[in-house]
């Protein structure tokens, strides 16, 4: 009896250790990588980030499912990094009010350094909770706009007419503002037009959540997948792989330097500072 207490209690504290150390395996194996580029710092100047407002994961036609909305890493470093390089930073949504955060983007095994000082930060926090709808964003005042992603962004960003319009206007405006996102967030990209009425984003290199990541997560009943729908925008699609793609990521400046673009949400540092040092060079 003694014998197997001490297993019992042999096999718990390997348990416990192991989940104690995951976060650093997961990181070490790719999840969040550090930004260690150059940095710059932009006061007197705007970003916008652009978030979902949908809050369930379920199939198409199907209203109840476990909860969803944009993935925390995915707008908390940008949101950082802006901030940090002296920007003022706004935060919206497709309808405005509290956005959906993805509750599993802030468990012990996947939670950033950016993450946990959003929860700790009631400026960001109140400006989270009181978007401003896209409808009633002057998106000529900003010199970034930044799309965010998570399962969210599937259902609602593409769909958005009006997203499609405010992300022309802001391309076509005095700022000639820096524009992209990440993951899913790209989705808000595909239907906007050129003053031709032609896509955008047709012919320009980009890059976007793949399926392969999307198939290895098992979650695709969403109703839009961004490889898929960037491809049928004509876009020239890049990415990296992994083991898992969840551990991937990989960043692409379009060959104007107006579109920047991440693959997952291992890539939001590095969009981030890419639009930063664009807007730089442009000073």
């Amino acid at each position: 009896m003694k014998k197997l207490l001490f297993v019992m209690l042999g096999l718990g504290a390997l348990f416990g250790l192991v989940l104690l150390t995951l976060p650093t395996l997961l990181h070490k194996a790719g999840l969040h990588p550090e930004y260690n580029g150059d940095m710059v710092s932009l006061p007197g100047k705007r970003a916008l980030i652009i978030t979902t407002s949908h809050s369930v994961l379920a199939g198409p036609g199907e209203t109840e499912g476990p909860e969803t909305g944009v993935f925390a890493s995915e707008f908390t470093h940008p949101y950082y990094t802006f901030l940090d390089g002296e920007m003022e930073v706004d935060m919206a949504s497709i309808q405005g009010g509290a956005i959906p955060i993805d509750p599993q983007s802030f468990s012990f095994m996947v939670k950033s350094p950016e993450d946990e000082r959003y929860l700790n930060d009631p400026v960001a926090q109140a400006k989270v909770n009181n978007s401003i709808p896209i409808a009633d964003v002057d998106i000529s005042q900003y010199d970034i706009v930044f799309i965010a992603g998570g399962w969210g962004a599937s259902y609602d960003l593409a769909q958005s007419p009006v997203l499609a319009e405010k992300v022309t206007e802001s391309y076509y405006g005095e700022k000639s503002a820096v524009i992209g996102g990440v993951c899913h967030g790209v989705l808000g990209l595909v239907n906007a037009r050129d003053r031709d009425g032609k896509l955008l984003i047709n012919g320009r290199r980009m890059t976007g959540v793949t399926d392969k990541q999307i198939m290895e997560l098992n979650i695709d009943l969403t109703p839009l997948h961004p490889e898929t729908e960037l491809r049928k925008a004509g876009v020239i699609f890049e990415s990296q792989t992994a083991i898992r793609d969840f551990f991937a990521t990989h960043v692409v400046v379009d060959d104007e330097q107006r579109f920047v673009t991440g693959q997952n949400q291992n890539s939001g540092l590095e969009t981030s500072h890419k639009m930063m040092q664009i807007v730089a060079q442009k000073q």
